[in-house]
Protein backbone atom coordinates (compact mmCIF):
# COMPACT_ATOMS: atom_id res chain seq x y z
CA UNK A 1 0.00 0.00 0.00
CA UNK A 2 1.64 3.21 -1.24
CA UNK A 3 -0.15 6.07 0.49
CA UNK A 4 1.15 9.60 1.04
CA UNK A 5 -0.22 12.73 2.72
CA UNK A 6 -2.64 14.89 0.74
CA UNK A 7 -1.19 18.39 0.58
CA UNK A 8 -2.44 19.84 -2.72
CA UNK A 9 -5.53 19.86 -4.92
CA UNK A 10 -3.68 17.54 -7.30
CA UNK A 11 -2.97 15.10 -4.46
CA UNK A 12 -6.63 15.19 -3.49
CA UNK A 13 -7.79 14.65 -7.08
CA UNK A 14 -5.46 11.66 -7.42
CA UNK A 15 -6.68 10.18 -4.14
CA UNK A 16 -10.32 10.63 -5.22
CA UNK A 17 -9.59 8.85 -8.50
CA UNK A 18 -8.01 5.99 -6.59
CA UNK A 19 -10.97 5.88 -4.17
CA UNK A 20 -13.32 5.65 -7.14
CA UNK A 21 -11.57 2.49 -8.28
CA UNK A 22 -11.75 0.97 -4.80
CA UNK A 23 -15.44 1.63 -4.08
CA UNK A 24 -16.36 -2.07 -4.32
CA UNK A 25 -13.52 -3.23 -2.07
CA UNK A 26 -14.52 -5.43 0.84
CA UNK A 27 -13.79 -4.49 4.43
CA UNK A 28 -10.83 -6.28 5.91
CA UNK A 29 -9.04 -6.75 2.59
CA UNK A 30 -5.91 -4.81 1.61
CA UNK A 31 -8.02 -2.88 -0.92
CA UNK A 32 -10.67 -2.16 1.72
CA UNK A 33 -8.01 -0.93 4.12
CA UNK A 34 -6.53 1.30 1.42
CA UNK A 35 -9.99 2.72 0.68
CA UNK A 36 -10.52 3.46 4.38
CA UNK A 37 -7.17 5.23 4.75
CA UNK A 38 -7.56 7.26 1.55
CA UNK A 39 -11.09 8.33 2.48
CA UNK A 40 -9.83 9.46 5.90
CA UNK A 41 -7.03 11.47 4.30
CA UNK A 42 -9.38 13.13 1.79
CA UNK A 43 -11.85 13.96 4.56
CA UNK A 44 -9.08 15.57 6.63
CA UNK A 45 -7.82 17.57 3.63
CA UNK A 46 -11.30 18.78 2.70
CA UNK A 47 -12.26 19.75 6.25
CA UNK A 48 -9.05 21.76 6.54
CA UNK A 49 -9.29 23.50 3.15
CA UNK A 50 -13.07 23.71 2.71
CA UNK A 51 -14.58 24.07 6.19
CA UNK A 52 -18.35 23.99 6.38
CA UNK A 53 -20.35 26.13 8.74
CA UNK A 54 -23.19 24.47 10.59
CA UNK A 55 -26.62 25.17 9.07
CA UNK A 56 -28.80 27.91 10.48
CA UNK A 57 -31.25 26.86 13.20
CA UNK A 58 -34.36 26.75 11.03
CA UNK A 59 -32.67 24.64 8.37
CA UNK A 60 -31.31 22.31 11.05
CA UNK A 61 -34.78 21.81 12.53
CA UNK A 62 -36.38 21.29 9.11
CA UNK A 63 -33.67 18.80 8.15
CA UNK A 64 -34.23 16.87 11.38
CA UNK A 65 -37.98 16.86 10.76
CA UNK A 66 -37.50 15.55 7.22
CA UNK A 67 -34.96 12.89 8.16
CA UNK A 68 -36.90 11.63 11.17
CA UNK A 69 -40.41 12.02 9.78
CA UNK A 70 -41.33 14.52 12.49
CA UNK A 71 -44.37 16.76 12.40
CA UNK A 72 -45.13 20.10 14.01
CA UNK A 73 -46.96 18.15 16.73
CA UNK A 74 -43.73 16.26 17.52
CA UNK A 75 -41.91 19.57 18.10
CA UNK A 76 -44.50 20.96 20.52
CA UNK A 77 -42.87 19.49 23.67
CA UNK A 78 -39.65 21.31 22.77
CA UNK A 79 -40.99 24.58 21.35
CA UNK A 80 -44.56 25.05 22.52
CA UNK A 81 -47.97 25.05 20.88
CA UNK A 82 -48.23 24.55 17.14
CA UNK A 83 -48.60 28.26 16.40
CA UNK A 84 -45.28 28.88 18.18
CA UNK A 85 -43.64 26.04 16.23
CA UNK A 86 -44.83 27.64 12.97
CA UNK A 87 -43.52 31.02 14.11
CA UNK A 88 -40.09 29.49 14.75
CA UNK A 89 -40.09 27.60 11.43
CA UNK A 90 -40.97 30.75 9.48
CA UNK A 91 -38.40 32.88 11.32
CA UNK A 92 -40.97 35.12 13.00
CA UNK A 93 -39.86 33.95 16.45
CA UNK A 94 -36.34 33.23 17.66
CA UNK A 95 -35.43 30.14 19.61
CA UNK A 96 -35.04 30.60 23.35
CA UNK A 97 -32.37 28.88 25.39
CA UNK A 98 -34.88 26.36 26.86
CA UNK A 99 -36.10 25.55 23.33
CA UNK A 100 -32.53 25.03 22.14
CA UNK A 101 -31.78 22.70 25.05
CA UNK A 102 -34.96 20.66 24.46
CA UNK A 103 -34.42 20.41 20.70
CA UNK A 104 -30.87 19.25 21.30
CA UNK A 105 -31.81 16.75 24.02
CA UNK A 106 -34.95 15.39 22.36
CA UNK A 107 -33.87 15.25 18.72
CA UNK A 108 -30.08 15.41 18.76
CA UNK A 109 -29.93 18.60 16.72
CA UNK A 110 -26.41 20.00 17.22
CA UNK A 111 -26.43 22.91 19.65
CA UNK A 112 -23.86 24.68 17.41
CA UNK A 113 -26.54 24.94 14.73
CA UNK A 114 -29.34 25.96 17.06
CA UNK A 115 -27.46 28.86 18.66
CA UNK A 116 -26.50 30.48 15.35
CA UNK A 117 -28.54 33.46 14.17
CA UNK A 118 -31.11 32.53 11.56
CA UNK A 119 -30.41 33.66 7.99
CA UNK A 120 -32.13 36.87 6.99
CA UNK A 121 -33.97 34.89 4.29
CA UNK A 122 -36.20 33.42 6.99
CA UNK A 123 -37.08 36.73 8.59
CA UNK A 124 -40.46 38.19 7.68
Amino acid sequence: MNIKPIRTKADCKAALAEISGLMNARLGTPEGDKLDVLATLVEAYESRHYPMSPPDPIEAIKFCMEQSGLTVKDLEPAIGRSNRVYEVLTGKRSLTLPMIRKLHDMFGIPAESLIRPANAIHMA
